[in-house]
């Protein structure tokens, strides 16, 4: 059972208990839905609707306001809170405030970090070159966030295409599988054409001048002849990360 529904549940309970009034029961159900900051507007039942809590973006929030929506998840939800694109002077201050773990290279941030896995098959991380790395890592921490099993596999781009022929097996075996490149983004096209489960690429801003600070691996993703890809936004490690945990998560 998700969190969101975990306290909807131990709400009736207590009321069935006799130990919450209905009128108690009613107010916390009431502000539930969501908590009303004054700069932010919590979203308390993302969980009931999406099986995972409200994930904080972290970019142009300031480290006071951060700090605030942290407070309020942590009442409904007191561990893996999520925070993306978190600059590292924010980090420092809300760690002095919170069990913050901290990565500089993905700049994600989780607030309680506990280890979980809640779907039984494994995403596979590949990155076309080490300078991916850091969405790369966005997508992988995002995803065992959700409670997923990772498989990295890093530097297999096709400039050597044996790096990544070499584990055809990993490749068979994964529920989902995320592909980040940039230059011409050719490596989610290569691994479409060797996988049978979803393959979501993320383009990377990562180039010379004429990839256009990822609008040609964009394309070039988009355009893939390949059956099974899908394409989120350029440097767009979290939504991709997101998106195979719920496919990871069907049936699961």
């Amino acid at each position: 059972m998700n969190q969101g529904n975990e306290h909807i549940r131990e709400i009736l309970e207590q009321i069935a208990q006799g130990t919450l009034s209905a009128e108690e029961g009613y107010t916390r159900l009431k502000l539930a839905p969501f908590e009303d900051l004054g700069y932010a507007k919590v979203d308390h039942h993302r969980p009931v609707r999406q099986g995972a809590a409200e994930v904080i973006y972290g970019a142009s929030k300031t480290k006071e306001q951060m700090e605030g929506i942290v407070h309020s998840l942590l009442l409904h939800c007191p561990e893996n809170i999520l925070i993306t694109r978190l600059s590292a002077e924010s980090a420092d201050y809300l760690s002095k405030r919170f069990d913050l773990f901290y990565d500089d290279i993905s700049k994600i941030g989780i607030v309680n970090r506990r280890e979980h896995v809640t779907a039984k098959g494994s995403i596979v991380v590949a990155t076309g070159g080490t300078s991916d790395i850091p969405v790369a890592e966005e997508a992988a921490l995002t995803a065992e966030t959700l409670g997923n099993r990772i498989v990295r596999l890093y530097d297999v781009g096709v400039a050597g295409l044996h790096r990544l022929l070499s584990n055809l097996e990993v490749i068979g075996g994964a529920n989902a599988i995320i592909a980040v490149a940039g230059m011409e983004g050719a490596l989610a096209s290569v691994i479409g054409g060797l996988s049978d489960c979803p393959v979501i690429g993320v383009p990377t801003s990562v180039g010379y001048g004429a990839s256009f600070q990822g609008v040609s691996a964009l394309l070039s993703m988009l355009n893939s002849c390949a059956s099974g890809v899908s394409v989120v936004n350029i440097d767009n490690g979290f939504g991709a990360g997101y998106l195979a945990s719920m496919i990871n998560h069907i049936g699961g």
